[in-house]
This record gives C-alpha cells, sequence and structure tokens, in this order.
C-alpha cells in the first residue's frame, strides 16, 4: 500500500502536468458579429418589429483537431435594440446570454458551412416603461465560416430564434419569435 502511494504521489504531477499541456493547445475562436433583426411573431402588444443586434462570442473548439469537421462550444453576449414601428410603441432592448453550440460541415478550409444551436436568457426592457422580463431563448443558426492562411476568419450567419416570457398567474407564456441576418468575424488562438 505504501508503495502505490509512493507511485502515485511521483506519478500524479507528470499526469496533471501532460494535461494540463494538452488543455493549453485547444484553439479557441473569438467572434465579433453585427445583424439585422425582424420579428416573425409576437405576443407581446408593444410593436417594434426591427432593429440591429451585436454580439460577442468567445468559443472552445471540441472536435476536429486533425483536419476533421469541427465542433465549438460557446459563451455568447448580445446586444439588441428594436425600433418602434409607430408613435404609440416604444423601442425595446434586449440583452442575451448563454451557451451555444456550433457543427461546421467540412474540414476548415475555404467557405465551411455549418449549423449551430443554443440556450440563452435574455433581459427584455422597453423604453419607458419600468422594469424587465427575464425569457428563455431557443436559438437554431446556420452559416458559412471563411477559412483563409490568416487568423482572421469573416462569416455570415442566419438564425432563428423562440423566446418565450412567462407571465405570473397565466399557464401561457408570451412568445416571441425572430430572424436574424448577421455577417462576422472570428479570430483564431491556440492554432498551430
Amino acid at each position: 500500500m505504501k508503495r502505490i502511494f509512493i507511485v502515485l504521489m511521483i506519478a500524479l504531477p507528470f499526469l496533471a502536468q501532460g494535461q494540463d499541456s494538452i488543455m493549453k493547445r485547444v484553439p479557441k475562436q473569438i467572434s465579433l458579429e453585427a445583424g439585422y433583426r425582424r420579428i416573425s411573431g409576437s405576443d407581446i402588444t408593444n410593436k417594434a418589429s426591427n432593429g440591429y443586434s451585436v454580439l460577442l462570442d468567445y468559443a472552445w473548439q471540441l472536435s476536429g483537431f486533425h483536419g476533421g469537421h469541427a465542433s465549438y462550444i460557446s459563451i455568447p453576449l448580445g446586444y439588441t435594440q428594436m425600433m418602434p414601428d409607430n408613435d404609440s410603441s416604444n423601442a425595446v432592448r434586449v440583452i442575451s446570454y448563454g451557451w451555444t453550440v456550433r457543427h461546421e460541415l467540412k474540414a476548415q478550409k475555404g467557405w465551411v458551412p455549418y449549423f449551430g444551436y443554443g440556450l440563452m436568457l435574455n433581459n427584455y426592457g422597453e423604453k419607458g416603461v419600468d422594469g424587465h422580463q427575464f425569457a428563455h431563448q431557443t436559438r437554431f443558426s446556420f452559416g458559412l465560416n471563411n477559412y483563409n492562411s490568416s487568423n482572421f476568419h469573416p462569416y455570415a450567419e442566419l438564425d432563428y430564434s423562440m423566446t418565450y416570457y412567462p407571465q405570473w398567474g397565466i399557464k401561457k407564456s408570451l412568445s416571441y419569435k425572430f430572424v436574424e441576418l448577421k455577417i462576422g468575424v472570428r479570430f483564431m488562438k491556440g492554432r498551430g
């Protein structure tokens, strides 16, 4: 028993060091995007159906380390501003954050199609109205990455999201569905 303990005490630092060096080499992507949002359906009485969004995303590569199809898990932080449709409506501000997963459909060379999905939380507020509403957002996306020889990769993406805002004392949540068309750039880290 004493020998096993001594062997473990000697081997553990080497195993931990090997694991740490592997983790340091996991490629990462930092994405910055901007786009247009259009409401496709809403139970919310305020009418603000067009706007713009910006998003910052930090992703870790999960697969495709040796030239295969890569997958990423990311933490996005987004901001959306919606413009009122008429004088009786209010501008809307939405802050969103959560987790997304992205799967590329071929090796990272040239134009690479991908699809993704995400579970987000968002904070909805209207100008001139006290308080905010929190909701769960389910997001589906399809896009194209352009991988070139640099670490700077442009992309385009189309998203569809469903958001449901719960109400006190009412079983039915307020639905808020929208489509976004976005362009952005990804910066690669740790590849080499």
